[in-house]
């Protein structure tokens, strides 16, 4: 029973955390020294640096064809629009699905869907609330297109947001990685965009919550309807 608690609410954090973790709780230590009150406060922050890099298992499901999250958090934008141009996937626009992550959500990526990077492309850019939708192409980005076996194209976009300024993308071009592989990190609230196939809808509703690497965003085969949902 202990070990399924300690295992509920410690999770393993990522290695790129250790840095940060270190630095709060040398000011934790300092606080403490100079001011009790101000000691339990960085304390706090402490716990929540450690929780922003939590990088927990994820059961990925094996169903071919999926579509995965690729981060935590809360669907913000369903919509067609235009793929990163320097991507090289077209003009026309896809179907977009957005996925907000703030600064309590886990912040480690993960990859879609099996299939190989054929392209990493970076741009600069402003640092505005990615939950906007000009967020998608002011803010600063990462976009990787990945080929799916049957050779079909998707892109998985990481976006910068107000407080985040740092994006990490660990894959690289020709790499093959499977659905639910870790492929980045965006630092301190973020969101990521997928760019589904041509004629493949999403099966997610906006305001739904999502996993990254379990929870079902589209199908590849088979027909789909978008989902309706109410918030309570």
């Amino acid at each position: 029973m202990a070990v399924n608690m300690l295992d509920t609410f410690i999770k393993p954090m990522h290695p790129e955390g250790w840095r940060f973790v270190g630095i709060f709780g040398a000011v934790t230590v300092l606080a403490f020294l100079i001011c009790q009150p101000l000691g339990w406060i960085c304390l706090g922050l402490t716990v929540w640096c450690y929780y922003f890099f939590r990088d927990p298992k994820r059961a990925v499901p094996l169903e071919p064809g999926l579509i995965l999250s690729p981060a935590d958090g809360v669907v913000s934008l369903i919509e067609p629009a235009v793929p990163p141009a320097e991507l090289g996937l077209g003009p026309d626009a896809l179907m977009r699905v957005s996925v907000f992550m703030s600064v309590f959500n886990c912040h480690v990526n993960r990859l879609p869907v099996e299939g190989r990077i054929t392209a990493i492309a970076y741009r600069p850019g402003k640092f505005l609330n990615a939950s906007l939708d000009k967020a998608s192409v002011d803010n600063e980005r990462n976009a990787l297109a990945v080929e799916l076996p049957d050779g079909r194209k998707i892109a998985v976009v990481q976006i910068a947001g107000l407080v985040a300024r740092r994006i990490m993308c660990w894959a690289k071009e020709g790499q093959h990685m499977r659905a639910g592989d870790r492929f980045g990190l965006i630092r301190f609230g973020s969101r990521l965009d997928v760019y589904l196939p041509n004629g493949v809808e999403p099966e997610v509703a906006i305001g739904q919550t999502m996993i990254a690497g379990e929870s079902i965003i589209a199908r590849l085969d088979g027909p789909a309807a978008p989902r309706l949902a109410r918030i309570e």
